[in-house]
């Protein structure tokens, strides 16, 4: 299986890299559009800023790739976030639009910003991402921006309100959490993705 962890300059990499190790596989960092067109499996991971991973994809000529790609693509937290249409982050920036949803700052006064550490997310529906893991199963957050609950919506979590942890449009899904540092639930949704 030839399987793709994008480069945007602001990702988790080499933890992902090695999370899909464990489970057995072999995956290639890479911005090169012919190796990501030749994927089975891509991961769209992103730590930091949106309007700097936005820049780096139209530096690489893959904002087009991306939006028309036919394989299974796994954004992970920014990367979610970019696969929306817009983000509330750096006074506003124009993201990948796949999903028609915004990515607003997380808006409460009672808990930090951002938020930071284990929380629990629960499954909208049974679907192929989530097998073998419990509902209310802890993951790993670190992020200040979210997606409302929405259409597309296939898992969330409460942060004093509640926002999509997990979406999902045909071939395209996001979480908002980071699986490779999620411990065993974040390495079997991996490997649920890499055998669906």
């Amino acid at each position: 299986m030839n399987i793709v962890i994008i480069n945007t300059s602001c990702g988790n990499f080499y933890s992902l890299k090695y999370t899909i190790k464990k489970i057995g596989f072999y995956s290639k960092i890479t911005n090169d559009p012919d190796i990501i067109l030749n994927a089975d499996k891509i991961f769209l991971p992103g730590v930091g800023s949106i309007k700097s991973a936005m820049n780096k994809l139209k530096k690489d000529n893959l904002l087009n790739l991306l939006k028309f790609c036919k394989k299974d693509i796994l954004g992970i937290c920014l990367g979610m976030q970019l696969l929306g249409k817009y983000s509330q982050e750096n006074k506003g920036v124009y993201t990948l639009g796949i999903f028609d949803v915004k990515v607003n700052l997380i808006n409460n006064k009672l808990l930090p910003i951002p938020h930071m550490g284990w929380n629990t997310v629960n499954y909208n529906k049974n679907h192929l991402l989530f097998k073998n893991i419990k509902q209310n199963s802890y993951f790993y957050f670190a992020h200040s921006y979210a997606m409302n609950i929405n259409n597309y919506t296939i898992a969330y979590c409460n942060y004093v309100q509640l926002f999509s942890a997990v979406i999902q449009k045909n071939n395209f899904f996001g979480v908002q959490f980071h699986p490779e540092r999620s411990g065993i639930n974040g390495i079997q949704l991996i490997k649920n993705f890499l055998e669906m």
